[in-house]
């Protein structure tokens, strides 16, 4: 399938409408690569409530400097967005802020932003916690900082006559320097308040940690369908729309194994090709879920031709995280989409096919992630002294109790499979002859 111009005459009149831009050098970027990037394009659009009317791609060695399309493309463009009242014009790629300025010139639109202000538009409608909040406007600020240009005249410097007190600046500050000043004192005051909620559960963590449950991260890429995978596990009650990006803020839950050892599920924001790095940046204390996770499971939507690249980037992003070589389920979602032929991994990842919305190989997903746990797990004998009632019933709920046998002095002989934690914190206690 090539084309390079396509017009959507299917309008919603109650969506923004919007063009999509992508060029590609057929080299380092095909045709066919391009397509499939303005494909994803067009689904983050969708989620942020735009239309697409308009694609435009074109084959190009490089961006132009001053309008990142040629500017005869451009001029065809313009064309295309007055015929169809199209506003917004969203390019596949970084933009500088003087390829914005001119495109909007030239275009005669409202808005041309770029594929990172529209990821970051769409995190901040879909943010629900005070954090993710936070987090969002702390990513916005720094993309958005650098890219601060006086777009009008009217940027002249304040108070450069009339009345300044001693010791001012004599030319005073433009408003363009005002506003860049303003962006970093509310850049430190949203990092302070970030790094106190990411204090905060740093101390929730070492609590779960005193627990000793094994925690467990849901990954991958974005509609994949971790947080329906959530729901149907707990019955989180999660919002699980086909919608990229429907989550943002992670959520834990506990889960019970068939064995009866209870686990900590936590779902995780998901993953997309290019996420901007202030983003990653500004979300780090959100990821560290999965670094902090005793196990992955990464979701994959096997119903998606792209499914190998997804996967790609999903390991790239856990591999820049640190958490790349934690021992992990791949579980392919989705399967009553995905065509006769299932896609497969090599022999080295433990795989699992499920659907989620049928409940197909589900129970076979939680036998998987239970023999995984395992691995993590040895068996131990321990003395409880009469006292230790709670000792034991923490290997009941952390790990798997084989036998118990009660001693002529009170005491509790257990026989029990426990992880290297939970068996260091009862270390005075393991029977050693």
């Amino acid at each position: 399938m090539g084309f390079n111009n396509l017009i959507n005459t299917q309008k919603d009149e109650n969506l923004r409408k919007v063009a999509i831009v992508g060029i590609y050098d057929g080299y380092n970027v095909t045709e066919e690569d391009c397509i499939r990037s303005l494909d994803e394009l067009e689904n983050l659009v969708d989620t942020a409530g735009g239309v697409v009317i308009a694609r435009v791609m074109q084959a190009k060695s490089a961006p132009d400097v001053r309008t990142f399309i040629g500017s005869g493309k451009t001029e065809e463009l313009a064309r295309i967005c007055e015929d169809n009242d199209i506003d917004l014009v969203v390019v596949d790629d970084e933009l500088s802020p003087s390829q914005i300025r001119n495109l909007e010139d030239q275009l005669k639109v409202a808005s041309v932003i770029d594929r990172s202000m529209l990821i970051l538009d769409i995190f901040a409608r879909r943010a629900v916690t005070n954090e993710g909040r936070l987090q969002v406007e702390l990513a916005q600020l720094r993309y958005t900082a650098p890219r601060l240009v006086g777009k009008n005249k009217e940027l002249s410097r304040q108070g450069a006559t009339g009345g300044n007190p001693i010791g001012t600046r004599g030319p005073g500050e433009t408003k363009l320097e005002i506003e860049r000043r303003r962006i970093r004192e509310r850049i430190t005051a949203l990092q302070r308040e970030i790094d106190d909620l990411a204090r905060v559960r740093a101390t929730m963590r070492r609590a779960r940690d005193e627990s000793r449950i094994t925690r467990v991260s849901i990954v991958g890429y974005t509609n994949a369908g971790k947080s329906t995978i959530l729901n149907l596990l707990t019955g989180a009650g999660i919002l699980a729309e086909d919608k990229l990006f429907a989550t943002l803020d992670p959520t834990t839950r506990k889960f019970k194994l068939p064995s009866g050892t209870e686990i900590l599920l936590t779902d995780t924001v998901g993953f997309i090709r290019r996420l901007p790095h202030h983003l990653i940046s500004a979300f780090r204390s959100t990821l560290e879920e999965a670094v902090m996770a005793d196990v992955l499971m990464i979701i994959i939507d096997a119903s998606d031709p792209e499914y190998s690249e997804h996967l790609e980037v999903t390991e790239k992003l856990l591999l820049d995280l640190g958490a790349k070589d934690k021992p992990t389920l791949y579980v392919f979602n989705k399967c009553d989409l995905s065509a006769d032929t299932l896609p497969h991994l090599p022999s080295d990842k433990k795989t699992v096919y499920i659907s989620a919305k049928t409940g197909e190989g589900v129970d076979n997903m939680i036998a998987e992630l239970e023999n995984i746990i395992r691995t993590l797990m040895h068996e131990y004998t321990f003395v409880l002294p009469p006292t230790a009632a709670s000792l034991l019933s923490k290997l009941y709920r952390t790990g798997e109790v084989l036998n118990t046998e009660y001693m002529p002095d009170g005491s509790v002989c257990v026989k029990a499979v426990a992880d290297e934690a939970t068996a260091g914190q009862l270390s005075q206690y393991i029977k050693t002859n």
